[in-house]
């Protein structure tokens, strides 16, 4: 079981990015792909997740407005779109996939660095 996450870098306050998650050695059709993030000295927090059936479940009231979620079970990937970023955006970003949306994830991948700076 794999979960791939990539997009991660450095951009200015208000810019965008965009994060992929890749699965592998699971049936990702069946999962819920959620993503969390954790800042310096913070506790790891629930951003965004989207359901099997393509349901967003928004953690983080903060993120409504700029961040979106969509998948593709084709490809076994999902992609958190982060629009308007602010600098308490900066966190390393997991995907993990679960049950559902407000299950505990069962699987996770290894986070991706994103870095908001003015």
């Amino acid at each position: 079981v794999q979960l791939q996450a990539s997009g991660g870098g450095l951009v200015r306050t208000g810019g965008s990015l965009r994060l992929s998650c890749v699965a592998s050695g699971f049936p990702m059709n069946y999962y819920a792909i959620a993503w969390f993030r954790q800042a310096p000295g913070k506790e790891r927090e629930g951003v965004l997740c989207i359901g099997n059936r393509g349901d967003n479940t928004y953690y983080v009231e903060s993120a409504k407005g700029r961040f979106t979620i969509s998948r593709d079970n084709a490809e076994n990937a999902v992609w958190l779109q982060m629009n308007s970023l602010k600098s308490e955006d900066t966190a390393v970003y997991f995907c993990a996939a679960g049950f559902a949306c407000n299950y505990d994830m069962e699987y996770w991948g290894e986070g991706t660095l994103v870095t908001v700076s003015s």
